[in-house]
């Protein structure tokens, strides 16, 4: 669990103290753990006192197909014990494996209020692995959500998605960007020069998986240079299948920054994405995108060919069109977008929601307390 540190001021408008729980967190690296790191980082600065419960604190076993994931086992007495002795005033559940599970159970059994949020569309992704319908897990998600007082979604058309199929008490909730870290910059030279291949330089950066789509951007035939930034279970293959591309692996801080910079355009295959964090950390590195008009891009970008980017259903005409983009207005479009503000949405819908009663509890002596900080 993050350390718990103190408030900043004495009083605070909404709840003073929350609990996160959640199945994604660090080592893992993906969109989910970064926001959530975010968003208490932003909500501590602003006062309150923030832990977040991850699987590190539970004996887990590897995710089936994905190991790099590691599923708590059995966390459900520990849990309520976390819980009990944090006596959160709001407790938030972020996903939807046995620490989500057993969180919503605990709030079941002892009538608390508890909001939830919904960041990844699994059943698409559980249908690309396996062929399987997406029917049932849509069932399973409505069934998990629809007993918190408010589920917060990434995306308008994320929401209209998933009210059509039934999803309730839903409320937009946007993203960030660190427009101080990601930035254009003299890097992107340096790191031109590191791999001597040919430009345009046509970047991709996330999970490289099969529910990334990724084979969508690699069999393109456009000029320049492929590169793909990150890491995952079809890395290898990928790696092997296009020779011509450049597969960097897992970067981070500096080194992933450069890259952006580096880069002359965008590209987000994915098709099965709640938002996409990396749209905007290209936008403020003045890197236009280049995607399909799916939920995630269609929400931040313009629709059709702008300065900023090119969303429709032809990828390649999309690419081609982003060569042409204006560097300095992708810069200026992404200002809207403050990771602050992202807290502030958090906490405003949130407070909205809480009964006037608190989660107090009685203590149990604080062991399981001890182990959050």
């Amino acid at each position: 669990m993050v350390r718990e540190r103190p408030p900043g001021r004495a009083a605070c408008v909404g709840p003073a103290r929350i609990l996160i729980v959640t199945d994604a967190w660090y080592p893992q690296v993906n969109g989910v753990v970064r926001t959530v790191s975010r968003l208490t980082e932003e909500l501590r600065a602003a006062g309150r006192v923030v832990a977040v419960v991850g699987p590190h604190l539970f004996r887990t076993v590897p995710c089936p197909t994905y190991p790099e994931i590691r599923l708590s086992v059995l966390p459900g007495r520990r849990l309520a014990r976390m819980i009990e002795d944090f006596r959160p005033d709001a407790l938030h559940l972020v996903t939807e494996g046995p620490l989500g599970l057993a969180a919503r159970r605990w709030a079941i059994r002892n009538h608390r209020c508890f909001t939830t949020s919904f960041h990844t569309r699994f059943p698409e992704y559980i249908q690309a692995r396996t062929g399987l319908p997406t029917g049932p897990a849509y069932r399973f998600l409505r069934w998990f959500h629809g007993a918190a007082a408010l589920t917060l979604v990434p995306t308008p058309s994320l929401l209209r998605g998933l009210d059509d199929r039934g999803f309730r008490h839903l409320e937009c909730w946007t993203r960030g960007v660190d427009a101080e870290r990601f930035r254009p910059g003299r890097t992107g030279c340096d790191w031109r020069a590191r791999f001597g291949v040919d430009g345009p330089y046509l970047l991709y950066v996330g999970r490289v998986a099969i529910e990334k789509n990724l084979t969508a951007f690699l069999d393109l035939d456009v000029p320049g240079t492929k590169i793909v930034v990150g890491d995952g279970p079809d890395r290898v293959g990928l790696a092997a299948r296009y020779p011509d591309a450049v597969f960097t692996g897992y970067l981070d801080g500096a080194d992933l920054s450069a890259a952006y910079a580096a880069s002359d355009v965008f590209v987000f295959p994915s098709l099965t994405d709640t938002f996409g964090l990396v749209i905007l950390e290209a936008l403020a590195s003045g890197l236009p995108v280049a995607a399909f008009d799916v939920t995630g891009p269609r929400d931040i970008l313009p629709p059709g060919v702008s300065p900023v980017g090119a969303i429709g259903p032809d990828l390649r005409r999309n690419v081609l069109a982003a060569l042409h983009g204006d560097r300095a207005m992708c810069r200026a479009y992404v200002a809207r977008f403050g990771w602050d503000a992202c807290a502030r949405m958090f906490l405003d819908a949130i407070t909205r929601v809480l009964p006037d009663t608190a989660l107090h509890l009685p203590s149990h002596g604080g062991t399981a307390t001890d182990s959050m900080r």
